[in-house]
């Protein structure tokens, strides 16, 4: 495959190291320097600093997209109406919007549009969603799911802390990988609730988050997430009638990613631990960018895709709703 980049900062570098045997073509940016990075980077690729350009390149199979949230959605709709499969990362939109005219672009034009939950390629998230499929779980009863990172000096300063640029806060940015993961986990939510504020960063969007989702057969996702986690976090809990999943951190700054299933025992009383422990570097971005590549040439379906985006957003548009 041939690849086209728009948006090369620190999400677009990991990208473009994930390509593997396929080539970049061109890669766009405002900034020329970070897309000649880009592709000194990847050993190859033209240089471009206009997005429409890029977007319909004609050498192009796949543009992928890491731009900030408000050039999502009009990038991915441009890049699928030019006949491109598309790599657009989370949120894939500043609201669900934006995103039904490139769902209806990608189906015109018989394309895919992966979003990048790369969370759900996290090997923990694997193995949960592997021991889930086995039924040593039994049925699914609710989970808990815990999400933050402490922010930095400026942070109230910089493009995410712009609702005209993020569409919101917190619940917009690492939310949609949670409520993403829920779906995943429990399918679709018929009750929405939340509330969304800014309790410290001085900023017009919410630096916390706290959801509670549940699905027609009552089963529950209790959610936070929050740029006041001074010790950065990830934790999600996942129960069912037949045990519980525990999976906390994601690697570097949360701590090394582990799993443990704690497995009921048919007398009950203290249950069976497994643990597994995955101590490497990331690999979630070589893993989807691998899955995307299959999906288009076998014709499978997406893990991930533009509308677990859509869904998502729309329940991010509900608590922001009821907030205000």
């Amino acid at each position: 495959m041939k690849v086209a980049i728009i948006g090369c900062g620190l999400i677009g570098l990991k990208r473009v190291k994930a390509l593997g045997k396929h080539q970049l073509v061109v890669a766009c940016d405002s900034d020329i320097k970070r897309a000649q990075n880009i592709c000194s980077v990847a050993g190859s690729g033209n240089v471009v600093t206009d997005w429409e350009e890029a977007a319909g390149y004609p050498e192009a199979d796949i543009v992928i997209i890491s731009t900030t949230n408000d050039m999502l959605a009009p990038i991915s709709l441009l890049a699928a109406q030019a006949g491109k499969h598309v790599l657009v990362e989370k949120p894939a939109a500043k609201n669900f919007r934006e995103i039904e005219g490139v769902i209806r672009a990608a189906r015109e034009n018989r394309v895919m549009v992966k979003v990048g939950f790369n969370l759900r390629y996290h090997p923990a998230l694997q193995k949960a969603r592997e021991i889930v499929d086995s039924g040593k779980m039994g049925e699914l009863m609710f989970l808990r799911g815990r999400y933050g990172h402490g922010g930095r000096v400026g942070y109230d300063n910089e493009w995410r802390a712009d609702p005209a640029i993020s569409g919101g806060g917190e619940l917009i940015d690492q939310g949609v990988h949670l409520i993403d993961l829920s779906r995943w986990f429990l399918g679709e939510f018929e009750t929405i609730c939340g509330f969304s504020h800014t309790y410290f960063w001085n900023m017009p969007v919410d630096d916390n988050s706290f959801l509670y989702l549940r699905t027609k057969k009552q089963q529950v996702a209790w959610l936070h997430v929050s740029c006041t986690e001074w010790k950065n976090l990830f934790s999600l809990e996942i129960y069912g009638k037949l045990g519980k999943i525990q999976i906390d951190g994601l690697g570097g700054s949360y701590g090394t990613e582990k799993l443990i299933l704690y497995q009921m025992l048919p007398q009950m009383g203290p249950p069976e631990v497994t643990c597994w422990e995955y101590p490497d570097e990331d690999g979630s971005w070589d893993s989807e960018f691998k899955a995307f590549i299959e999906a288009i040439n076998m014709g499978t379906p997406l893990n991930g895709d533009i509308n677990d985006a859509y869904e998502a957003l729309k329940i991010v548009d509900k608590i922001y709703k009821s907030v205000n």
